[in-house]
């Protein structure tokens, strides 16, 4: 594992991170938020912030999925988005939905500085981000998609947004 390069639990927990919090709105599946916990973890991102009825650590399904991530990762949880959104924006970050939406952001054509304080909000599996979510961010960022299916998983999602977001940082 040392050629992995890999860091240890209180090494991951020094190291500096990249000022990306991501934030689960109502989630039904605790692996797909067991998922978001393994990709936060691998892109070095600040916190998970966990809001309505989504899934929190220390729960079977999020261990079988995060593989120790939650461990590592800071999460916190919210009862509302909104209280999630009105928390980041205090803390000096732009928060944005992942979510197709007229006037939406196409995630390649947006440029994120190197130190900018970047929230994106996820939504359910089935209804995406609530409505009322939407209007407290600066926008939605959509993924392009070409084919007939136009949505993908919500794990796959924040891991393409997530590494759009981290690779011009590293």
């Amino acid at each position: 594992m040392s050629e992995l390069n890999r860091k240890s639990v209180d090494e991951f927990k020094q190291s500096e991170k990249n000022p990306v919090i991501v934030v689960l709105e109502n989630i039904r599946s605790a692996y797909n938020v067991g998922s978001v916990f393994r990709t936060a973890d691998a892109f070095l991102i600040e916190a998970v912030y966990i809001c309505g009825y989504t899934a929190q650590p220390p729960h079977k399904e999020i261990k079988k999925t995060a593989l120790g991530a939650e461990e590592t990762i800071v999460w916190k949880y919210f009862q509302t988005t909104a209280e999630a959104i009105d928390d980041l924006k205090g803390a000096g970050f732009k928060v944005y939905a992942a979510e197709q939406a007229e006037g939406s952001f196409e995630l390649h054509k947006m440029a994120f500085e190197q130190n900018q304080k970047v929230a994106v909000v996820f939504g359910n599996e089935v209804a995406g981000v609530e409505q009322s979510s939407i209007q407290l961010c600066e926008g939605c960022i959509e993924i392009p998609q070409l084919g007939m299916k136009h949505s993908l998983n919500i794990a796959t999602a924040a891991g393409v947004v997530l590494w759009e977001i981290v690779r011009t940082r590293i």
